[in-house]
């Protein structure tokens, strides 16, 4: 069985990633390892903790009705993101990363996002790298 991991943070990219990652497991019948990274230290409280455990949650139900096989990783060991991402990547042997974007501002544009960049340039593996929709403010319709 073939491995995708995908990184995940519980916003608008991190829910975008998540949802196309599930759609290429299931076609490729594939097992997903979702990696949530945090630097860890004393910057990560309680709160954070509590807030994380939550996001995963989300995770799980999203992903239990898909019949897809999968795992989720929680790492809080003081590395970027990035540097997570590929280490679990080469780990598994990924088939591929599949990683979530969202708008930037010009500057931004010029630089990409810093852990985007570094998964795109020090991956094991091609990465799929997936734009957010726009999330939809309370009382807005589709």
């Amino acid at each position: 069985m073939t491995t995708i991991v995908v990184g995940y943070v519980p916003k608008a990219e991190g829910r975008a990633a998540l949802r196309r990652a599930a759609e290429e497991a299931e076609l490729r019948d594939a097992k997903l390892v979702v990696v949530n990274s945090h630097r860890g230290g004393r910057s990560f409280d309680s709160d954070e903790a509590a807030a994380s455990d939550a996001a995963l949650t989300e995770v799980r139900e999203q992903l239990d009705p898909t019949g897809v096989p999968y795992e989720v990783r929680q790492l809080v060991r003081g590395l970027d993101p990035a540097e997570d991402l590929v280490a679990v990547a080469e780990q598994v042997h990924a088939e591929f990363i599949v990683i979530g974007l969202r708008r930037r501002s010009p500057v931004g544009k010029l630089i990409l996002g810093s852990n985007a960049q570094r998964v795109l340039l020090d991956a094991p593996c091609p990465v799929l790298a997936v734009k957010a929709e726009p999330e939809l403010s309370e009382g807005e319709e589709d």
